[in-house]
């Protein structure tokens, strides 16, 4: 070695060392000392396997060559290893040439720090496969000159390319399979030859498929050292987002609409387009804060019995009915008078300006008294009606209101279709009302329900059956059923009342009902009872306690119970009379049913409405109706009893029309039970001198 080259090799920046042919050490670097640990002297003369690990030692004697060399270096991992004199190994790169024909320049490099990068790398690649293949996206990437390089596996998946082409490096047919999804390829092709143009640039567009699926596709240049290699192709599936946007989009556009509908609704009953309350109020008030307040009246009305006509016909015709009723009140008015409905069948006219209220309510009533077609029938309802005006109360809107309403209570309770004029005796009447409901409550507990007995005489002028009718005995005196029954009903207390009257009437009549098979007790049954699940049950039960034959009982009912929707009504009445209850109809002719429906109710008798009663002056009067009433019944097989009977004149015509019994005033006035006795000798002798006297 020349003294050049021995100063490079001393002074060179990788360690060093020098083999002879027998592969001992002849020399070593200053850097291989610092490197490994060793002074020169501790080396030379060494085999070189010595600085190797046991592991990758041969002591193959024949090694003559480099690449022999480098080759018994390599360990199992593919490392080259070199021990220090501590006994760490240490992983180099060695590089081997020869000098002379007598020995080998071996340079030996730190392969450490070389190794923790390649490791970092690694750990970086795996990172980012892992970040590919997790990421909801699916990702191409395309070289610079148009090859696929890469995709991860969600990309594959959204456009359903199929296993094994993918690594197939078939990009033709994997661009002919994407674009056979789409709906407009041309635009596709259009955009990505754009982007090529122009490598620099990123975009961001969305792709539509035939079968519905949305596409949001990103585009961005890949760079390697600021140098644009290719381009990353990210896809994203909106199907989901964008049809819950398009859903979003129509549902606003829907509700828009709406609002725009309840715009215009906001103050206008939305049936028959009248003014709603909040128009009304805001008219009234109006009114009351102009210059003249004491011309403004509020008349309320409301339909009497309406709701027989949805039970009957049904809420459609119901409907129509209000609509009807909605027509005549605005023509019954001037066109700067308001007409709304407040709900239901209750109706208000607002009358501005006008000092006779009365007149225009008359109006509306002779209006509303002309037929209308309701359902293939005619129909003339009625209405009861308030008036209240600015002179009568403070000029508040809502009390206006409410005045009005207390007076048309008051024309319902003195018989309906009619107006009243509310005057001030009404509040205490309302407040009559509150104290009767409170005391009906603790009516039974108190006792003070009880009983009266009126007879029915046969037409063979025997007393065979009694009607029991309640009333209720309060401390300040008897209080009339037309006043406390609707009371109870609207209450509901009809139907513990009703309970009580019931076993009342068995017990009290237990020893006359077992004289004679014959003979039955008859008693009153609202709709609210029926409507109740038990109510069957609970009859029975009586019937049981008091030991009354169920055959001895007669349940009346009004025609419009069945017409109720409800099903239990009718089901309650055939599961009694099932059990030997009989039932009739009371009042018969006042309600909307007709004589046609009768064969298909759960029926044993009827009963012949007092109207036509009244309608008996002479005897002589032509009874069509009444006639047919009769003759229907009797060819059903139905017991017929006219009710209301008070003159001999009437008791004669109906026997002669054919009636199985009677029952009125003429006979008897209702009576309590110690009075009954006397009452039913007096039905009887006046049975027998005044009527069947008078046949003969």
């Amino acid at each position: 070695m020349q003294v050049s080259d021995h100063a490079l090799f001393v002074g060179a920046p990788d360690a060093m060392m020098i083999i002879d042919t027998g592969w001992k050490i002849r020399s070593i670097n200053p850097e291989f000392e610092r490197m490994f640990g060793y002074r020169q002297e501790e080396l030379l003369g060494r085999h070189y396997e010595d600085l190797l690990p046991a592991r990758f030692r041969s002591r193959d004697e024949g090694r003559s060559s480099i690449s022999e060399l480098g080759r018994a270096a390599v360990g199992a991992n593919g490392e080259f290893c070199v021990l220090r004199k501590n006994g760490t190994e240490v992983p180099v790169e060695i590089k081997a040439s020869r000098l002379d024909e007598g020995s080998i320049l071996a340079s030996v490099r730190d392969a450490s720090e070389r190794q923790r990068s390649d490791a970092g790398l690694r750990d970086a690649l795996s990172l980012l496969g892992a970040t590919l293949e997790s990421t909801a996206d699916g990702i191409l990437v395309v070289a610079h000159d148009g090859r696929i390089a890469g995709a991860n596996t969600k990309f594959l998946r959204m456009w359903g390319i199929p296993d094994g082409f993918a690594e197939a490096n078939d990009d033709e047919f994997l661009m002919s399979f994407v674009l056979d999804q789409l709906v407009d390829p041309d635009a596709f092709i259009a955009r990505v030859q754009d982007l090529y143009g122009d490598p620099e640039a990123e975009s961001n567009d969305v792709l539509e498929f035939h079968d519905g699926q949305v596409f949001e596709r990103y585009s961005r240049p890949q760079r390697v050292a600021d140098v644009v290699v290719g381009r990353v192709w990210s896809f994203r599936d909106a199907t989901a987002r964008r049809r819950a946007e398009s859903q979003a989009t129509e549902a606003s556009a829907e509700l828009a609409a709406q609002d725009e509908q309840l715009k215009l609704l906001a103050f206008r009953d939305p049936l028959t387009g009248l003014a709603n309350r909040i128009l009304l109020n805001e008219q009234l008030e109006i009114a009351l804060t102009g210059s003249e307040p004491g011309s403004v009246a509020v008349l309320l009305l409301d339909l009497d019995d309406f709701k027989e006509v949805n039970d009957i016909l049904g809420h459609q015709a119901g409907d129509e009915m209000l609509i009807e009723v909605s027509r005549r009140l605005k023509a019954a008015v001037r066109a700067t008078d308001t007409v709304a409905r407040l709900g239901g069948d209750e109706f208000v006219v607002l009358l501005k300006h006008d000092n006779d209220p009365e007149a225009i309510a008359g109006t509306i009533l002779s209006a509303m008294r002309e037929p209308m077609r309701i359902a293939g029938k005619e129909l003339c309802p009625s209405v009861s009606m308030g008036i209240s005006t600015g002179i009568d109360a403070p000029l508040v809107p809502s009390e206006l209101i409410r005045r009005a309403d207390i007076a048309m209570y008051a024309a319902k309770a003195a018989g309906k279709n009619r107006f009243l004029r509310f005057r001030a005796d009404m509040m205490s009447t309302l407040l009559t009302r509150a104290d009767m409901e409170e005391g009906l409550r603790e009516a039974v507990k108190r006792n003070e329900i009880i009983v009266h007995f009126q007879p029915i005489v046969a037409a063979d002028g025997l007393m065979t059956q009694v009607e029991a009718l309640a009333r209720w005995q309060r401390p300040s005196g008897l209080v009339p059923p037309l006043v406390f029954i609707p009371i109870a009903e609207a209450s509901g207390l009809i139907n513990e009342i009703g309970q009580e009257v019931l076993a009342q009437a068995c017990s009290h009549l237990r020893p006359w009902l077992d004289e004679s098979a014959r003979n039955s007790v008859a008693v009153n049954v609202s709709i609210v009872q029926l409507l109740e699940a038990d109510f069957a049950q609970r009859v029975l039960e009586v019937l049981a306690e008091t030991g009354v034959r169920p055959e001895q009982v007669v349940l009346e009912v009004t025609e419009s119970v069945f017409l109720h929707p409800g099903v239990s009504v009718s089901d309650h009445l055939t599961l009694l009379r099932g059990k030997g209850v009989k039932v009739a109809i009371d009042d018969f002719g006042t309600g909307y049913s007709s004589l046609g429906r009768l064969h298909d109710l759960p029926l044993d008798a009827l009963k012949i409405d007092k109207t036509f009663v009244d309608m008996i002056k002479t005897g002589a009067e032509h009874l069509p109706i009444v006639n047919s009433m009769i003759d229907l019944a009797h060819n059903l097989g139905l017991h017929v009893t006219a009710e209301g009977v008070e003159t001999d004149v009437q008791a004669r015509a109906l026997l002669d029309l054919g009636c199985d019994a009677l029952q009125g005033y003429l006979f008897s006035r209702p009576q309590t039970i110690q009075d009954l006795p006397a009452a039913v000798e007096h039905a009887s002798q006046t049975a027998n001198e005044l009527v069947f006297a008078g046949r003969g």
